[in-house]
């Protein structure tokens, strides 16, 4: 039986540990400590300085598949930011009301990470013959650095993960516990950004009397137009099955609020493409480029490329997920393709096939902020438990 007070103490502490991307190095310590309670072998990769993974592994008598449990560690906001003040689920400090935990975290996806602990801690000394490993890891968010935002504040899209595979986090298969309402994720897509620039002359508004057209921030509108006649045709283009391709203009960023006195030498737009795992990231720049290039005047830049992920139906893994979950839960699990990105994209690429199924997203009240059902949590931990039971025993 899952520890549920236990379960539910871990959680409070790992959401009260602020961790947000670039600032890992805590919470890791924390979690290294938590993986030698339960006597696994620690492996402390330092990713860069204050940032780290932990990678502790239980290892099994032999003859079995290594399965592993990733999850990250940094969070999508600070709980600093001017519009989240006053919202108790995202701040870093963590509590419990009517049977859930609030705090910044706790679904995306602190929740799977001390759910990990506490389906090993179940496990006990029950034989194995599989190892099974708990990666916890840094940079997951999807943020990247762009211009003058410089830093490891925006080293994510799976920064952690690449650092992981590369020094001895090497497995047959992998759970991500990211945020799926218990569905099982066989498919994600990846992403790729492009810039799309403008550029004019930097002259004094005295002086500008007859060159509004020469303006970057006005020589944008024609570009933004064109650009969102557009995105349909990629949308159509890049589907996955039944599952329509989608694409966002993301940020616009030209001239300065302090001096408006001045015409904006250049003024760029942002957008988010994304691509379905069965496309290329290489087809995908260049079909992106190629519209880019035909738009006259226009610079152009592909800033990210995070290549989607997927599982066949038929894989091991996903049969003792839908079977561990069904026998928990009482009813088969549902399958799912998100628009969203996970460190599968890299952990496919090692040949480590990898299912996401986690809780829910825990955002049910957006004036109360992210919050997880602990009952829910329970049972996923419990999914967990008998899932390496059925994979390494």
């Amino acid at each position: 039986m899952i520890d549920r007070e236990r379960l539910v103490a871990d959680a409070l502490a790992a959401v009260s540990i602020p961790s947000f991307t670039g600032a890992e190095g805590e919470l890791a310590s924390w979690y290294a400590k938590r993986c030698e309670e339960l006597g696994l072998a620690v492996q402390w990769q330092q990713v860069e300085a204050g940032r780290a993974n932990v990678l502790a592994t239980r290892a099994g008598e032999g003859g079995g598949p290594t399965l592993m449990f990733n999850g990250h560690l940094d969070t999508s906001y600070s709980g600093r930011e001017p519009w989240l003040a006053g919202i108790p689920g995202f701040q870093p400090e963590g509590f419990e009301r009517d049977g859930r935990i609030y705090g910044l975290g706790i679904s995306n996806m602190k929740g799977a990470l001390v759910a990990y602990l506490a389906a090993l801690r179940t496990l006990d000394d029950l034989p194995l013959k599989g190892d099974v490993m708990l990666a916890a890891v840094a940079g997951e968010i999807e943020k990247t650095q762009q211009g003058e935002a410089q830093g490891a504040e925006y080293r994510g899209y799976a920064v952690g993960s690449r650092h992981l595979v590369g020094h001895g986090g090497a497995a047959d298969m992998c759970i991500l516990g990211e945020p799926t309402e218990n569905k099982l994720v066989l498919a994600h897509f990846g992403t790729l950004w492009l810039r799309l620039s403008t550029s004019g002359p930097f002259i004094h508004t005295a002086f500008s009397l007859g060159r509004l057209e020469e303006n970057s921030i006005v020589r944008m509108r024609d570009v933004l137009d064109r650009v969102l006649a557009w995105l349909p045709q990629w949308e159509e283009e890049m589907s996955y099955g039944d599952v329509r391709g989608v694409a966002n203009v993301g940020a616009i960023s030209g001239g300065f609020g302090w001096r408006v006195s001045r015409t904006p030498r250049r003024t760029d737009l942002f957008v988010d493409l994304r691509v379905p795992p069965d496309v290329e990231m290489a087809d995908a720049r260049r079909r992106a480029l190629e519209f880019a290039r035909g738009l006259d005047g226009v610079e152009a830049e592909v800033y990210v490329t995070a290549p989607g992920a997927e599982i066949d139906n038929g894989h091991p893994l996903v049969g003792a997920l839908a079977g561990a979950h069904e026998k928990v839960f009482g009813e088969a699990p549902e399958r799912d393709v998100t628009r969203w990105f996970s460190d599968a994209s890299v952990l496919t690429r090692y040949g480590i096939a990898t299912v996401n199924y986690g809780t829910s997203s825990g955002l049910p009240d957006p004036e109360l902020g992210e919050n997880l059902e602990i009952d829910g949590l329970v049972r996923t931990a419990e999914v967990y438990t008998r899932v390496v039971q059925e994979v390494c025993a």
